[in-house]
């Protein structure tokens, strides 16, 4: 009773689009689907979203303030086209319910990964619990291989130094990683990332300086050339730290 409960539960909740066209053809499943609310709205939801306050200025979410169409995967279950907003200041999913227009969160430890509309791919990722940003561990998969690239997202709140209609702002960082699988190492300098991966300097001169890539100016497209240049190398993690 409870697997169909959750099943009917995950399909009516975060299929939101395919839903909403369904439900206006067909109000029998609308019905139903409230009359199965209460049962399964406990089991795949972190209940109501709550509104970031108005008198900051900006959003805490990735992208947009809007919903946008992305792609879920939750409890191994690959479902396209959810509506979706990412708050990368409390690393929280959220979605639409479909019948009441109420941000909902999504359960963090049911959602493998997803990814948003501009393409971007997100995983949930164990073993970095003592990087303090990690929170509910989703990490934007840049490059995959035997050595990934990853990066965290997240937003701080500044608060004014001036009087003015807002009390405080948004600012946004990302911090990269190198992922092996099972172990994090943070990426600090472009030394260290050399060191890390193993790569001659003269090879990351001429396959990435060269062509006018620099890590102080354009630090993801740097990492995500380097890693590839590792992986198509075949060159192994660093012992060196």
């Amino acid at each position: 009773m409870n697997k169909r409960i959750f099943l009917l539960g995950i399909f009516a909740v975060l299929m939101v689009p395919v839903f909403a066209q369904g439900s206006a053809r067909n109000l029998g499943n609308l019905e139903k689907y409230k009359q199965e609310l209460p049962f399964f709205q406990e089991l795949i939801t972190g209940g109501q979203y709550t509104t970031p306050p108005q008198n900051y200025e900006g959003f805490p979410y990735l992208l947009g303030k809007s919903f946008e169409l992305g792609t879920l995967t939750i409890n191994q279950i690959y479902y396209p086209e959810v509506l979706l907003l990412y708050d990368i200041r409390f690393d929280q999913l959220i979605t639409l319910h479909p019948v009441f227009s109420q941000n909902l969160l999504i359960k963090p430890g049911k959602i493998n990964g997803f990814s948003l509309s501009n393409g971007s791919s997100f995983k949930q990722l164990k073993g970095n619990e003592s990087y303090l940003r990690n929170q509910n561990g989703f990490y934007e998969v840049i490059e995959e291989g035997k050595m990934n690239l990853i990066s965290k997202h997240f937003k701080t709140v500044v608060r004014s130094k001036e009087l003015g209609d807002y009390f405080a702002s948004y600012e946004e960082f990302e911090d990269f990683f190198f992922y092996d699988g099972s172990e994090f190492f943070p990426v600090t300098s472009k030394k260290k990332a050399i060191q890390l991966l193993g790569v001659s300097k003269k090879a990351v001169r001429e396959n990435i300086i060269k062509k006018g890539v620099y890590f102080n100016r354009e630090k993801r497209k740097f990492l995500k050339s380097l890693v590839l240049l590792a992986n198509t190398t075949d060159s192994n993690l660093s012992s060196n730290e």
